[in-house]
């Protein structure tokens, strides 16, 4: 199983929600790996880990949560790290 890890930035109504911990629940699910966290700008970032088929249904899954609306992501592939878990930065 090849590993690849992506940042993805999210735009919309995506702080307040509970997007972090809708994210962090998401990536225990996929068996996904990374972190997330708000940005200043009202956006929200993540960088998450793991088999290239979840990786690519984390957005679409962060889609279906309860209060988000995301009207833009961002992705961009970044390198692989060593990491055990995923946690929600501050």
């Amino acid at each position: 199983m090849e590993k690849i890890r992506r940042r993805y930035r999210f735009r919309g109504r995506v702080q307040g929600v509970g997007f972090r911990y809708y994210a962090y629940h998401s990536a225990e699910y996929l068996g996904l790996t990374g972190w997330v966290q708000n940005c200043y700008d009202g956006s929200v970032l993540a960088e998450v880990q793991g088999c290239a088929a979840a990786v690519e249904e984390f957005p679409g899954r962060m889609a279906q949560g309860r209060y988000i609306m995301i009207e833009e992501v961002e992705k961009t592939d970044v390198p692989i790290q060593d990491e055990r878990g995923f946690s929600i930065r501050t």
